[in-house]
């Protein structure tokens, strides 16, 4: 957790302000958090599903990025008084509207990224 104060949060929240793609970019950026909204756009997920799902991540990176993404309003996370307890998460109608764009940044993604082909 920055400062308030730094420098560099002031910068990016003066950034941010002026420029939609750098707001976009802030809420959605990250090793995880793109791969965790595209597993959501397939429906509602438990935590374990979504663990299962993105193998390489770790179990506190996973919470954290989970709680960033419900803390901007792209996630619901519904938690069912169960025992064992139940928790499940899902897109907000912010988090549907990110569809066309992260199929675009997906379609790019495959198009130029490298392939490993013999010479």
């Amino acid at each position: 957790m920055r400062k308030e104060s730094s420098t560099n949060t002031l910068n990016r929240e003066k950034i941010q302000g002026d420029c939609g793609m750098a707001y976009t970019l802030d809420l959605i950026g990250g090793r995880w958090k793109p791969t965790i909204l595209w597993r959501l756009l397939q429906g509602k997920q438990r935590y374990s599903e979504l663990k299962k799902s993105i193998p390489s991540v770790s179990e506190r990176i996973l919470v954290l990025q989970l709680r960033e993404l419900e803390k901007d309003g792209l996630i619901n996370r519904l938690v069912y008084a169960e025992v064992p307890p139940r928790v499940e998460y899902e897109l907000t109608s912010s988090g549907e509207s990110l569809k066309p764009m992260l199929q675009v940044i997906s379609d790019w993604g495959n198009v130029h990224r490298p392939r490993n082909t013999p010479d």
